[in-house]
């Protein structure tokens, strides 16, 4: 089992549009892929204000690759989110 950690910190003024595309766009192209167990969500809090992020659980390292191709230690960003993005982090942890 793979956990894939993605952080994004989104331009200023962006957050009702970016929060409804997030929810659908890019959770949609990651709930499509096989290998998945779980994707899930987070707003940012009054502490990291402009900053989401994904957690998505993964069956296999394959299947991560199947999804985010061959350097799967790079963000995956669906078509037209890349307009909301400032920057962004992807973290991959095993299970032991």
């Amino acid at each position: 089992m793979i956990i894939r950690l993605f952080r994004v910190r989104i331009f200023d003024n962006m957050a009702d549009e970016f929060e409804e595309k997030f929810a659908t766009v890019s959770v949609g192209a990651v709930e499509k892929a096989s290998g998945l167990q779980s994707v899930a969500i987070y707003r940012p809090t009054k502490w990291n204000q402009g900053e989401y992020a994904m957690i998505s659980v993964w069956d296999s390292e394959a299947d991560l690759e199947r999804f985010a191709g061959e350097n799967w230690n790079k963000a995956f960003i669906p078509e037209g989110m890349d307009r909301y993005i400032d920057e962004c982090w992807i973290d991959h942890f095993q299970e032991w």
